[in-house]
C-alpha cells in the first residue's frame, strides 16, 4: 500500500505551493508531519530559522503536546510521528543548522519547569556532532527585521510558515533568497558554548 509521501505529487518547478491549516486539519496532521518526514528522507543539509517557537525537531514531549492543544480533536497519532522525526538528528550523514531567536526559545508555552527543560533539551542538541544549534538574543544590534520562520532543505526547497498555512518554494529564486536571509541571521547568532551558555541562563530563570 502506498503512504501518503508516495501519493503526494510535487508541483512543477518554478511554482510555489499554499498548504492551508484548514485542508491540513480535514484530512489529519498526521499527514503533514508523514510530508515532512519525507522531506527529511530526501535531504542532507536542513537550514532552520526559527522565529517565535521551537520547531517539532527539537521540542519536548510536552513542548509538542502544548503546540497541538488548541487545535479541536485527537491528535495522538500527529504526536507520535513528529516525536518519531526527532531520530532524523542522529543520522550522522545530515546536518542541521537551527537559528533560534531569544523569542522562540523563551515564549513561555509551558510553565516555567517544563520551559526550563525545554531549554535543557536544547543544549543537549546543541551537543550533537552534526547539529549547530544558534540563538540571537535580543541585546544588540540587529540591522535586519525576519518577517517568518522558514526552512531549508538543501538548495531544493525553502518552506515558509504562518499562522494560516505553509508555503512550499521550489524556484531556485526563491531558495536562494532564503539562503541569502538565513546567511544574515547566522553572522549574527551565538554558536557552541555561547549559545549553551544563553540556554542554560534562561532555563534558570524560568526555574526561578
Amino acid at each position: 500500500m502506498r503512504n501518503a509521501i508516495d501519493l503526494y505529487t510535487p508541483p512543477e518547478p518554478g511554482m510555489m505551493e499554499w498548504q492551508d491549516v484548514w485542508s491540513q486539519r480535514r484530512t489529519g496532521l498526521e499527514k503533514k508531519q508523514n510530508e515532512l518526514a519525507g522531506f527529511e528522507r530526501s535531504a542532507t543539509d536542513f537550514r532552520y530559522f526559527l522565529l517565535s517557537m521551537v520547531t517539532g525537531l527539537l521540542a519536548t514531549p510536552e513542548y509538542v503536546r502544548a503546540s497541538l492543544a488548541d487545535i479541536p480533536g485527537d491528535h495522538s497519532k500527529a504526536i507520535a510521528k513528529k516525536l518519531e522525526r526527532q531520530a532524523v538528528l542522529h543520522d550522522a550523514a545530515k546536518r542541521f543548522t537551527f537559528i533560534l531567536t531569544e523569542q522562540a526559545a523563551r515564549w513561555p508555552y509551558l510553565q516555567g519547569a517544563a520551559m526550563a527543560m525545554q531549554m535543557d533539551h536544547l543544549v543537549s542538541v546543541s551537543r550533537l556532532s552534526n547539529v549547530r544549534l544558534g540563538v540571537i538574543p535580543l541585546a544588540g544590534h540587529m540591522p535586519v527585521a525576519p518577517l517568518s520562520t522558514f526552512t531549508v532543505y538543501d538548495t531544493r526547497i525553502a518552506t515558509v510558515e504562518t499562522a494560516t498555512g505553509v508555503m512550499v518554494f521550489r524556484d531556485h529564486r526563491d531558495v536562494s533568497a532564503h539562503l541569502n536571509e538565513f546567511a544574515v541571521y547566522e553572522e549574527y547568532a551565538h554558536f557552541g558554548q555561547e549559545a549553551r551558555e544563553l540556554l542554560s541562563s534562561w532555563g534558570s530563570h524560568c526555574r526561578s
